[in-house]
């Protein structure tokens, strides 16, 4: 399971790995790449929230778009905010594992198994000979098929074995868990439209400090979060909100161990504050804040049904362009991207920033990866659901023979032992990046 993520932080895109073994639907743990700041967009009119941000998918939030000048995933600083990011991704795992659960048992395939995370099993309970479960790793589920058990005491021959039925029939089992996902963000979005509402925001000069990290260069030197930073070296910040984060961003990567001169509004008063950044291991200049657009965010409800429908209609579609897009320059790019490729414990504090600066912004979050996690799903890939919708199409193109048995669980062997592998490093590369661990190290 691939996703895309792009409404919630500097600028970034998030991908989930879909992994599953023949007869067993799984979702995997996650990745999430970054881009440019540059791709966030703010427009100051009303708009939609990929219009807002500007992300041809790949960057974070919407409501109320982060850029760090040192984004080290302080979102796992909020413990809240961490369980509420867990929530939205196990919840889109469900419906994704759901939607083809659905599809076997409504057209009597035998199913054996539906799990919510991976590892040591918490808690469970049988019914109808289908064991549900609650696993200790909330990162991913799968859904279970007897096909290959051999402890199962159903024939071979069975009919009802999803290995045994029509190639359509199996068709729409694995595409079930994409449109399950699809449906889910139409629904996410509409609720955010009706119950929220469209944020319509306006700009002005300069960019806010929403957070100073303690004992942080920025802290030392005095600037405080609530801050609007107006220019920096003397340059005015310009209201054209991409431009004016990004600006700060780079004059502090630029100047490790220099002083920066920082025009500030506090409290309606005007100070100059000179700051000078701690250096990273890889030699770029950090000052411990979170940066903000200048933006005032009001929300704007649909007057009437048909109207809320059109600005779901449009933002999801939006949206879908956007991670589409992004997907597209991630292959273009890989060669600078492969680097900035990260796990589920990123895509976690990506989401738990998202949490913890705006709840709304979960609406977002959860849009994105279930749009992400459908687009990505139908990738022709070994351990994707595209890549077990193109065996059925080489198996109808072969005139209903199939591969051999052993080819076809090379193929998808393979593919879960890439992914897994992928998963585990980028965990653990993903962790050791995370702010509270630097400070640790």
């Amino acid at each position: 399971m691939l996703t895309n993520l792009s409404p919630f932080s500097p600028s970034s895109t998030i991908r989930l790995h879909h992994n599953k073994p023949k007869h067993q639907f799984s979702s995997l743990p996650t990745s999430y790449s970054s881009y440019p700041s540059s791709s966030i967009n703010f427009l100051e009119k009303k708009q939609f929230l990929h219009e807002k941000i500007g992300y041809p998918i790949g960057n974070k939030k919407k409501f109320k778009t982060l850029a760090l000048a040192d984004f080290g995933f302080g979102g796992f600083e909020s413990a809240q905010s961490v369980i509420e990011a867990v929530s939205v991704l196990t919840a889109i795992i469900v419906v994704h594992e759901s939607g083809h659960f659905l599809a076997a048992t409504l057209q009597g395939i035998h199913v054996s198994k539906f799990a919510v995370g991976f590892g040591p099993i918490l808690a469970k309970f049988n019914a109808k000979n289908v064991e549900y479960s609650l696993r200790a790793f909330p990162l991913g589920g799968f859904v279970g098929f007897p096909d290959n058990d051999p402890d199962s005491d159903i024939p071979v021959d069975d009919v009802n074995l999803l290995k045994n039925r029509p190639i359509l029939d199996r068709v729409l089992v694995i595409s079930a868990g994409v449109v399950a996902n699809i449906i889910f963000a139409y629904v996410i979005i509409f609720a955010q439209i009706v119950f929220v509402g469209l944020p319509v925001q306006e700009s002005f000069p300069g960019v806010i400090v929403p957070e100073v990290r303690p004992f942080s260069a920025a802290s030392r030197d005095g600037l405080l979060a609530g801050d609007v930073i107006l220019s920096v070296n003397d340059v005015e910040l310009p209201k054209t909100i991409p431009n004016s984060v990004s600006q700060v961003v780079d004059v502090i990567k630029k100047n490790p161990k220099s002083s920066v001169l920082f025009k500030i509004n506090r409290s309606g008063k005007d100070f100059l504050i000179n700051v000078t950044p701690d250096q990273n291991v890889d030699g770029s200049g950090r000052i411990g804040v979170q940066l903000a657009p200048n933006v005032k965010v009001l929300k704007d409800k649909p007057k009437d049904v048909l109207e809320a429908f059109s600005f779901t209609g449009r933002e999801f579609w939006g949206l879908t362009f956007n991670v589409v897009d992004s997907l597209k320059q991630t292959f273009l790019n890989f060669s600078q991207s492969a680097s900035k490729v990260s796990g589920p414990v990123a895509i976690i504090a990506v989401g738990a920033e998202v949490a913890k600066s705006n709840v709304d912004g979960l609406y977002q979050f959860a849009a994105i990866l279930n749009i992400n996690l459908a687009v990505i799903n139908l990738l022709p890939l070994p351990a994707l659901d595209g890549g077990s919708l193109a065996l059925i199409l080489v198996e109808a193109i072969r005139g209903g023979r199939k591969l051999p048995l052993e080819v076809e669980q090379g193929i998808m062997s393979s593919g879960i032992t890439l992914v897994f592998g992928l998963g585990l490093f980028l965990i653990i590369r993903d962790t050791l990046n995370l702010d509270f661990i630097k400070d640790l190290l």
